[in-house]
């Protein structure tokens, strides 16, 4: 549970506010500023204007515009709160994703600044094991129940679902995380006090109270074509794996498809029948092998190793130690050997680099920490790279 205490007085606090709204959407050179003399210095630099062309063109048209007090007010008026790499809750591992070098070719590839949000629970904690589940908004009653099915098994399995909330495939995925009385995400393409689609404005309010509804976007932003494909790549980058239940030729879910596979994360489509016009999507995804089949949520959860980590956060969170006589093999691990022990493929391989941005530990403490899991047996290094062991599998 998360306890607001933010002061829309807070310079800091406002600035971050303000750089949120200056640009719209991903902007590369607005971080680069920001890492460089942090946010209040840079919203002054944008706002006094004479920057480099890169970074005066996408801030001229909102430099004047000061909305920061407002947007905050009316932020913390809903309840929720402005999420940023200084809040404890930022998800800073998530957001090593788009560091990767072959992540950073794409231009639009990049981390949101801020995040606004409204719900119970901690973006860190509750990205820490979670699976993307998207599909079409017209989904047919086979794909309802079987986006049910796997949705329910990934959160009883201890999963947070992650997904857009629109019509459809979305609405499945979290309706069935929040009856099992388990977290769910949503991440908007518009403000967060913007209710979209509004037929779901009950959703959202559940969500709110059992999970988090979070956006980049900041107050009175309305829904466009563009930000939905912005927002998919923020769908994929808190989470684990991509599961695409069912998808048209033409479907939004494979956008987030591709950022799953660009961010070098598992993507799954769930085959339909073949006279399906809603299931074309998924199969073509899996006859090019832009996903692999799968017919079950313990299918992701075996593949991605999902089950152990989300299970091991569960009994972390509550306090529970595991029963006598049921010993872990990653038992002895301390928690930045888990880490690096929890991001190896339990197939092919992974580089050292890839294995710390997957992790969020430095380099050269994943180089350690291998050396740890490979004496101990619960890691091997291939040709492909490293892997889990086949004891620890």
């Amino acid at each position: 549970m998360t306890t607001n205490l933010q002061d829309p007085r807070d310079p800091r606090l406002r600035a971050w506010a303000y750089l949120s709204r200056v640009v719209e959407g991903p902007c590369r050179q607005l971080l680069a500023l920001i890492n460089q003399v942090g946010p209040e210095d840079a919203a002054r630099a944008v706002q006094s204007g004479g920057l480099p062309q890169v970074l005066d063109r996408p801030t001229r048209a909102r430099r004047q515009d000061d909305h920061s007090a407002r947007d905050l007010e009316l932020l913390i008026d809903m309840g929720g709160e402005l999420v940023t790499p200084d809040s404890r809750e930022w998800p800073a591992w998530r957001m090593l994703t788009f560091d990767q070098q072959e992540v950073r070719q794409d231009l639009d590839a990049v981390a949101p600044i801020a995040l606004w949000k409204r719900g119970a629970v901690s973006i860190d904690e509750v990205s820490s094991s979670a699976v993307a589940v998207v599909g079409t908004r017209a989904p047919s009653s086979y794909g309802e129940q079987c986006t049910i099915d796997m949705a329910c098994e990934l959160s009883a399995a201890g999963c947070t679902i992650v997904s857009g909330a629109a019509y459809g495939i979305d609405a499945c995925a979290h309706r069935a995380a929040l009856a099992g009385q388990k977290p769910t995400v949503a991440v908007l393409a518009c403000g967060i006090d913007q209710v979209y689609p509004s037929g779901h404005d009950r959703l959202l309010g559940e969500i709110v109270r059992k999970g988090a509804v979070v956006t980049e976007y900041p107050p009175g932003t309305r829904p466009a074509r563009f930000r939905f494909l912005a927002r998919n790549r923020l769908v994929a980058a808190l989470s684990d794996a991509v599961l695409v239940t069912e998808a048209g030729k033409r479907s939004g879910a494979r956008n987030t498809a591709r950022w799953g596979r660009l961010f070098g994360k598992p993507v799954y489509a769930m085959p339909g029948p073949v006279t399906s016009v809603s299931s074309v999507g998924c199969h073509q995804m899996i006859r090019t092998g832009e996903a692999s089949l799968v017919t079950c949520g313990s299918e992701v959860l075996s593949d991605t190793g999902l089950r152990e980590r989300a299970a091991q956060r569960v009994l972390v969170g509550s306090g529970i130690e595991p029963a006598d006589g049921l010993d872990r093999v990653t038992d002895g691990l301390d928690r930045t050997q888990l880490r690096v022990f929890d991001s190896l493929p339990m197939r092919g391989g992974a580089g050292l680099a890839e294995i710390a941005v997957s992790s969020g530990v430095p380099a050269a403490s994943v180089q350690a920490a291998l050396a740890v899991l490979e004496i101990s047996g619960l890691a091997q290094r291939g040709d492909a790279g490293w892997r889990r062991a086949k004891k620890a599998c």
